[in-house]
């Protein structure tokens, strides 16, 4: 059998779980019954599991990290300093880790999400919500003594943030001995992803595991103050997710060009890290592989609300890699997850799924063709 054929009939199921075999025949250009020959044999490997092609799930992502509660204020008029702001008011649930492990979900990947949050309000809410949109939330840490995660930022008539203040104190009781005693979840997922919000044990601790278990790590460091916290040595590290600032920091350089961004990537990668992409906000990214280097534009979009765009970004980002999609084009349907949510109001779009990704990644590359 076609392996290339095999991949190219569970995409179309994974995107259609009630494709017919004709449907596929049509799409593959094969007969129906080369069709039922493939579906069979996929049948008989357990990838698929009888109708509607309930695939097997073996793709499990272990997100590691925050869990908060959202606050956003939207300014109605430009801001002024030093006096009071009308705003509106919004509320949801946010964190990087548990915003790229919903987002996973939406995606039709199975994530398990190991974080902490207080015994209030909040944080039963966060629970439902994450747990509703698909999340395992099993490995999740309820603390009667503690608050829930907050993060309130204050997002001026574009949607970009003026300012954001949090609180993360939560995160100090994800300590290497609580991930310890959850390591079994994390030592079957097929890849992990960590936030640089918890403490710099946890970070040497996961990344460490990580490594000598052979486990696929993806990092965001987040913010400077987070990125502070990493180790030197960044060994086992399969991917790191750094804004410019914290490239340039990690790199122990200042990042002006665009060009400055692929010295950083090489020595990011000389600290231990296999693949380095460094997002530049609304000029693209740059992403240095084991294989190549490039830069990639933004898709262009109308901007609603920027929160969690760079969640969505990893997410879809990982959506492709599980996929065995090339860097490029997983980076490609990062960007477009991120153009997704940031038409979005909300931490993570509703709208997301993985047809979506595909039909905006197509139309850019066709736009890409018409201007060249």
């Amino acid at each position: 059998m076609d392996k290339d054929k095999d991949k190219q009939i569970l995409d179309y199921i994974r995107l259609n779980p009630y494709i017919s075999q004709q449907e596929l025949a049509d799409k593959l250009g094969l007969s129906r019954p080369a069709i039922a020959g493939y579906i069979s044999n996929l049948t008989k490997k357990g990838v698929i599991k009888g109708r509607a092609y309930v695939l097997r799930e073996d793709t499990v992502i272990t997100c590691i990290g925050t869990s908060n509660f959202d606050r956003k204020a939207y300014s109605k008029q430009k801001m002024i300093t030093g006096t009071a702001n009308p705003v509106e008011f919004s509320e949801s649930c946010g964190g990087v880790a548990r915003n790229v492990a919903e987002n996973l979900a939406r995606l039709g990947l199975h994530a398990t999400l190991v974080s902490c949050v207080g015994n209030d309000r909040e944080g039963e809410l966060l629970l439902d919500e994450t747990r509703r949109a698909g999340v395992d939330v099993s490995q999740v840490n309820v603390l009667p003594d503690e608050r829930t995660g907050t993060y309130t930022t204050l997002l001026d008539t574009t949607g970009e943030m003026f300012i954001a203040i949090a609180n993360y104190n939560v995160l100090d009781r994800l300590t290497s001995s609580m991930l310890a005693e959850r390591w079994s979840a994390v030592a079957s997922s097929q890849a992990v992803f960590l936030d640089s919000n918890v403490s710099a044990e946890s970070l040497s601790y996961v990344i460490e595991r990580c490594r000598d278990e052979n486990i696929p790590l993806y990092v965001d460091p987040v913010s400077l103050p987070d990125a502070q916290k990493l180790p030197q040595r960044l060994d086992g590290v399969h991917c790191i997710f750094p804004n410019r600032h914290e490239a340039g920091f990690l790199a122990g350089m200042v990042i002006e060009r665009a060009e400055d961004c692929r010295i950083a990537a090489r020595k990011i990668k000389d600290k231990g890290v296999r693949n380095v992409i460094i997002t530049m906000g609304d000029q693209g990214l740059f992403y240095s592989s084991e294989e190549e280097e490039r830069f990639l534009p933004t898709f262009s979009t109308e901007v609603v609300d920027v929160t969690g765009a760079g969640d969505a970004f990893t997410a879809g980002y990982l959506f492709g890699i599980v996929r065995e999609e090339s860097m490029h084009r997983a980076c490609q349907l990062g960007l477009a997850a991120s153009s997704i949510a940031l038409q979005s109001d909300q931490s993570v779009s509703p709208k997301l799924q993985p047809n979506l990704l595909y039909s905006l990644l197509n139309e850019h590359n066709d736009e890409e063709v018409l201007t060249q």
